[in-house]
């Protein structure tokens, strides 16, 4: 929409509300084409997904905005800005902040899978923002797909009226007309400033090596352009404009950024943590104080180890971790040295998703290969001398005597499942030290929990088990819900009686006896014989609760032998014992560092 013809009342700001999926990336495709913004020849499957990675999954990672301009039914362009947001719950907090962006958001459901965990955790999210919501039933031309009951699905799960739903097929292109004059009709315009002083909601950013960093905004109140100083109200740092934009989808720089837009700025900012997801941006001279509401500091709440396999790799991954926290500014990275590891870096991740990503990529656009530690969730401990202490490392867990209490971090947890599997899901809830909240029955032989559950039992293998114990027909969504005091102990591993702080871990204490059983079986089979017996144990402070005996290597000193005095035999079988007794006592147990692979990689851990 070129400046003379800026009109608020004809903007849309809307984002796309779907499970992973359910088309929401070829909806956006055909949007795209069928407003121009791309030419025929240039379209190519999930356009907006710039990584390989997002591609191949076929999930969205980082936040894609774009704007196009659309002639509706009534004669009149549109302006039309679609923030492309990821889906998944890890990234919950950017979701949020780009539906802040917006005042519209259309919801996407399979019109043959109905709804899932993950829709409605981010239909709550959009909620909670007061979106008006414009419903989409998509994939109608498969067979198996069943539009009336999934609008009825709808209604009861979301609380929303679907009986107007846009059916849709993004494949064939169905439809999609429809929708775009779903958003000019349905969706709201941006509200009309209460006055001309400048705000932008920063709702993501980018790198780019030449140019620095690409900060997205949406413009609140005001307007935006080059050559202004602007000051980050969350940070107090002050920068010149050098230029701003639109998306369509490639950066096109523009004369200015009006209320109700969303678009970019360059100012020469070198630094991406500059930056904050959230943060309000105001123009320096305006002296604004009060930022717009919603900004909070993003902390990681999982956490692992990751160390080069070959040691030689360790500055090439220092350097691969640094490339990508210029666009990730969640990702948490200190140095890290172990005893049996070597050197290596702790990282902390918003998620199991979040970690994966970040092994994946180092692995692929970096060509290094790591081991990484047992995932792990951040303790919050109350000690003695008054103070609280947090932890997510066993090897820096204090004495047990320095401790009053301990909390660990649970999530409530919304599953759906078919009911015929209700009984194996709630035997791993249970086993999990789960707690029931709630259950709603859905039309489809469907259940709905709502699930409390520690972090720390759902990080390791509960979506995996969830998946193979019910078919892969439960989906399963989780919300962080705060910290309860619970009876967390390290469970110390000892070889040969010395502690080895790598095999060590923070368990439940009604879970120690198993853990430590599970590790000290499966330490026995992968670790190598010695000339003595290798006793491996795990201990709760003083008290062992497994062992396991690594017998010694046998070398038949008789064998020169034969005749003579059995007394001969007992001299040298007598001789053996003491000198094994002897190597015993003195004796260290070299662990190579394949034994930690195989633990690491062991899915018994």
């Amino acid at each position: 929409m070129a400046d003379n013809e800026y009109d608020i009342e004809k903007i849309r700001n809307f984002s796309i509300i779907a499970h992973i999926d359910h088309g929401k990336s070829t909806i956006s495709d055909r949007l795209l084409e069928l407003t121009g913004t791309v030419e025929k020849r240039d379209i190519k499957e999930q356009l907006l997904d710039d990584m390989e990675l997002e591609r191949e999954r076929g999930i969205t990672i980082k936040a894609h905005p774009v704007t196009m301009s659309y002639k509706c039914s009534d004669g009149n362009t549109y302006q039309m800005n679609f923030i492309d947001t990821p889906g998944h719950v890890d990234f919950s907090y950017e979701v949020s902040r780009s539906l802040a962006a917006c005042e519209g958001a259309l919801l996407i459901v399979d019109a043959a899978q109905g709804v899932q965990a993950q829709t409605v955790a981010n239909m709550n999210l959009a909620k909670d923002r007061g979106l008006e919501i414009a419903t989409i039933l998509n994939k109608i031309d498969l067979p198996a797909s069943d539009p009336e009951a999934i609008k009825a699905q709808i209604k009861v799960m979301l609380g929303i009226d679907a009986s107007n739903a846009i059916l849709c097929s993004a494949k064939t292109g169905q439809g999609i007309n429809d929708i775009l004059e779903e958003i000019v009709y349905s969706l709201p315009p941006p509200s009309a400033p209460k006055d001309d002083k400048t705000k932008a909601l920063v709702f993501d950013s980018y790198y780019d090596i030449y140019r620095g960093v690409y900060t997205y905004i949406r413009v609140v109140s005001g307007s935006l352009k080059k050559g202004d100083t602007i000051k980050f109200l969350a940070t107090g740092k002050t920068f010149d404009i050098l230029e701003v934009g639109i998306f369509n989808p490639k950066e096109k720089a523009v004369d200015c950024l009006r209320a109700g837009e969303v678009g970019y700025f360059l100012a020469n900012i070198k630094t991406p943590t500059d930056v904050k997801v959230g943060d309000t941006l105001t123009i320096q001279k305006e002296h604004i104080t009060t930022p717009l509401p919603g900004f909070k500091e993003i902390n990681p709440v999982v956490y692992a180890g990751v160390y080069p396999v070959d040691s030689s790799d360790y500055e090439g991954l220092g350097d691969a971790l640094a490339k990508l926290r210029l666009n990730d500014s969640a990702l948490f990275v200190e140095q890290e040295n172990s005893q049996v590891l070597g050197m290596g870096f702790r990282c902390g991740f918003l998620g199991l998703l979040h970690l994966e990503i970040v092994f994946e990529r180092i692995s692929r656009e970096f060509n290094i290969d790591v081991i990484t530690t047992a995932p792990s969730v951040q303790y919050i401990l109350e000690k003695t001398n008054g103070k609280k202490d947090t932890v997510d490392n066993p090897a820096h867990f204090p004495d047990p005597t320095q401790i009053i209490s301990i909390a660990e971090p649970w999530v409530l947890c919304n599953i759906l499942v078919p009911a015929d599997y209700m009984g194996n899901v709630m035997n791993l809830v249970n086993e999990k030290r789960g707690e029931l909240v709630d259950m709603e029955t859905i039309e489809g032989g469907r259940v709905f929990l709502h699930i409390k559950l520690p972090l720390n039992e759902v990080i390791i293998d509960f979506n995996d088990r969830l998946k193979s114990m019910t078919q892969g027909y439960a989906s399963f969504d989780y919300e962080q819900c705060g910290y309860e005091k619970s009876k967390i102990i390290k469970l110390e591993m000892r070889i040969n009686e010395d502690p080895v702080d790598a095999f060590s871990t923070l368990v439940h204490a009604s879970k120690a006896e198993a853990k430590g059983r599970q590790l000290c079986k499966r330490l026995k089979e992968i670790l190598p014989k010695q000339q003595f017996k290798v006793p491996i144990q795990a201990a709760i402070g003083g008290k062992i609760i497994a062992r396991e005996t690594i017998s010694a290597l046998s070398k038949n000193v008789t064998a020169k032998c034969y005749g003579g005095d059995i007394t001969r035999k007992r001299k040298l079988l007598e001789k053996q014992k003491k000198g094994k007794a002897k190597m015993k006592k003195f004796g260290k147990v070299s662990i190579p560092q394949s034994a930690f692979i195989e633990i690491l990689k062991s899915s018994d851990t």
